[in-house]
């Protein structure tokens, strides 16, 4: 098989290749009677819904998580939502490693090519993400079950424990409860195990690296202090926007103190990047709020993490291009200048991801009469929040025709594969470099 990738299929097809097939396997398996509740067979195109959103991460779902399926269907959603977050090459490794075999360079270029790393020599990060995803997954789940087990009982405790901590690690917003954690919005305890959770999915496995290591090497990359810096700064942004835009969430005084109301203020600032939880109901933000959280859901988490979006770094080059044109000066950070290369690649990146949205929200608005009247909104919101591979929604997911849940999926899966990986999967592996060069003439901007 891996001679196949080497020869005839190009690496950005055979990872292309591998999510579908996956997705196909957990529709199968989600479309069995024993995967239902009720012991029904699931409507295959619920099923394939499911699937795409679980491999992809999303958590976007046109069924109820809680209710529909059973235990069985549960846990092949969680499988499926932890192999789509850290991906299948990442368990392609364990398995080698658990069989003493050695990976060809063509799996490992695979590898690579799914975890974006730049080169084979960041391969170790493999072995190391295998085993901090899971140690994080399980101090995750060990934490929650303190919370959970008075309320819910040991077996029910440590499933749901289990459950939400790899949905929140690997970003994916599928949730055992019903409405979300909306009945948990008094609980500052849980609320903070979630976000860490989904801090720790979204950081990315090379920043992990580099702050795991540093003792050892005693350096951090460019790539960890640029991912970090902006990181923090939108963080801190999104928090003051949410407290001033939803008044520290006073329509919930009713029912949350201040200390509440602050955590659930900093969950909003925080679900959104991109792992798809609710703690206070979307229908009650206001419009700022909405608009906030469709920014934060477009941009997303940290390149090579769980998480969707296009992503911090592509964000921050483009901040400093811009305050670069407007001063005259290139755009750097810490005393480096980013390539050209790279510029390039994040501005093609964001205006793929705009034409991406905009083409997909005219089609949803065009073939969702449940959208109703000034539905723009809500198409909006769902397209960015597909493609950023949050899982948040208001409201129309349930509500998606055969045509909407096509337009979803495929804006799932090409936000989890990536635009990059998807494009050169349907052309080829690396854009043909011209022999030639045409004059330059200027036209006039602005």
């Amino acid at each position: 098989m891996i001679h196949l990738f080497h020869r005839r299929i190009t690496f950005s097809l055979a990872l292309t290749i591998g999510f579908l097939i996956m997705i196909l396997i957990g529709s199968i398996l989600l479309s069995l009677p024993f995967a239902d509740k009720a012991g029904q067979v699931t409507a295959y195109s619920d099923a394939l819904f499911t699937a795409t959103s679980a491999v992809c991460v999303t958590g976007l779902s046109t069924v109820t998580t809680a209710t529909h399926w059973s235990f069985f269907g549960q846990l092949v959603i969680m499988i499926l939502v932890e192999v789509g977050g850290l991906g299948f090459m990442t368990f392609a490794v364990m398995l080698s490693n658990f069989a003493h075999q050695r990976m060809s360079l063509g799996a490992r270029m695979l590898t690579g090519e799914a975890l974006n790393l730049n080169h084979l020599s960041q391969f170790r990060v493999v072995r190391l993400i295998i085993r901090l995803s899971l140690v994080i997954q399980l101090i995750g789940a060990g934490l929650l079950f303190i919370a959970l087990e008075p309320q819910l009982g040991l077996g029910k405790g440590i499933w749901y424990s289990l459950f939400h901590s790899v949905a929140a690690y690997c970003n994916a917003g599928f949730d055992l409860f019903g409405p979300s954690l909306e009945q948990l919005n008094n609980n500052p305890y849980v609320l903070t195990v979630i976000m860490l959770l989904i801090g720790a999915g979204s950081f990315g496995f090379l920043v992990w690296r580099d702050l795991l290591t540093y003792h050892i090497r005693h350096k951090i990359t460019l790539h960890t202090r640029f991912a970090l810096t902006v990181g923090l700064i939108i963080l801190v942004l999104s928090i003051i926007g949410f407290l001033f835009s939803e008044q520290n969430l006073k329509q919930f005084s009713g029912s949350l103190n201040g200390v509440d109301r602050f955590f659930n203020t900093l969950f909003l600032a925080v679900t959104p990047r991109t792992a798809g939880f609710i703690s206070v109901p979307y229908s009650k933000l206001s419009t700022a709020g909405i608009a906030i959280t469709i920014i934060l859901m477009f941009i997303g988490g940290t390149p090579g993490s769980t998480a969707g979006g296009v992503k911090t770094s592509t964000i921050g080059i483009l901040f400093l291009q811009s305050i670069g044109t407007f001063t005259g000066k290139e755009p750097a950070f810490s005393h480096r200048r980013f390539t050209r290369d790279n510029i390039n690649r994040a501005l093609t990146l964001f205006f793929s991801a705009i034409l991406l949205i905009i083409l997909a929200t005219l089609l949803l608005t065009m073939t969702q009469p449940s959208l109703g009247h000034n539905g723009v909104t809500k198409a909006v919101f769902e397209a960015v929040s597909a493609f950023g591979t949050v899982g948040l929604t208001l409201g129309l997911t349930p509500h998606l025709n055969l045509f909407g849940k096509i337009i979803i999926m495929a804006l799932m899966f090409i936000g989890r594969v990536g635009i990059y990986t998807f494009m050169y999967s349907i052309f080829k592996s690396h854009p043909t470099k011209q022999s030639y060069r045409y004059p330059e003439e200027e036209i006039i901007i602005g």
